[in-house]
């Protein structure tokens, strides 16, 4: 028999997911389990997860989970965090979550250092209630509350997370990747591993986000979105790390 090239990463619970075809949820989640199982964190870790299309997140994943409320996975993991300092807490938050109603949340987390991770998964859209504008929805993108496309001048400009979330001293690493290549999936998974590095390391607050495809809420194929990530959504939201600061005494 051949070599084996593909298997179900111990992290992931053998089970079919229920998000929808082309959706990066899938993937985001596998590279998520990949690295703490690889990094030998799978009886250590929890997950705090809020309201959003990952609301079942918790079924996938091998690991204690906590469900928050919508926008205050950031609340939860500092008070998970701060009784388990010996866990390894990550969020994995979507862009509305994250970025609109748990704005205040994640930005008071970062800028007092809390030592956990957050998966940001930005899709521009609210996907899971409708697919309405999220706070990084594109200039002139259709969506059911914009239907004549994002206009600046009304409802301002797409906003950069982890470009101002990397402005708080407490804040210590802040990258932002993409899967819609096999390039870019490589790249995510060195920067989510890095982000539990900083983690580990003890160093402050650390933030990954991804930028994901919504067929469906875009009304697009699963290719059509994959194209739009590279064509579309990089020009607004450039990949690379933002920061990166080690402690003086990391290693």
């Amino acid at each position: 028999m051949g070599e084996k090239l593909y298997a179900i990463t111990e992290g992931l619970q053998d089970t079919p997911m229920h998000y929808c075809p082309g959706c990066h949820h899938g993937v985001i989640h596998r590279l998520v389990a990949e690295v703490i199982t690889e990094m030998g964190l799978l009886d250590k870790t929890i997950l705090v997860e809020p309201v959003g299309c990952s609301v079942f997140a918790h079924n996938y994943f091998k690991v204690d989970a906590v469900q928050a409320a919508h926008g205050r996975a950031p609340a939860v993991a500092t008070g998970v965090k701060r009784v388990r300092p010996d866990a390894v807490v990550f969020t994995y938050q979507g862009d509305g979550d994250l970025a609109a109603i748990g704005c205040a949340e994640i930005v008071h987390a970062a800028m007092r250092g809390e030592r956990f991770t957050t998966i940001f998964v930005n899709n521009a859209i609210y996907g899971m209630t409708g697919g309405q504008m999220a706070p990084t929805t594109l200039e002139g993108q259709v969506t059911t509350t914009s239907p004549d496309g994002r206009k600046v001048s009304h409802a301002g400009a797409p906003i950069r997370m982890p470009e101002m979330l990397a402005t708080l001293d407490g804040a210590k690493y802040a990258a932002r990747v993409a899967v819609n290549t096999p390039a870019n999936i490589k790249k995510a998974k060195a920067a989510i591993k890095e982000a539990f590095s900083c983690q580990l390391r003890g160093d402050g607050f650390s933030i990954v986000e991804v930028l994901s495809a919504c067929p469906t809420g875009w009304g697009m194929t699963p290719v059509a979105a994959d194209q739009f990530i590279g064509e579309r959504m990089v020009q607004r939201f450039p990949l690379g790390v933002i920061k990166a600061e080690v402690e003086a005494d990391g290693t």
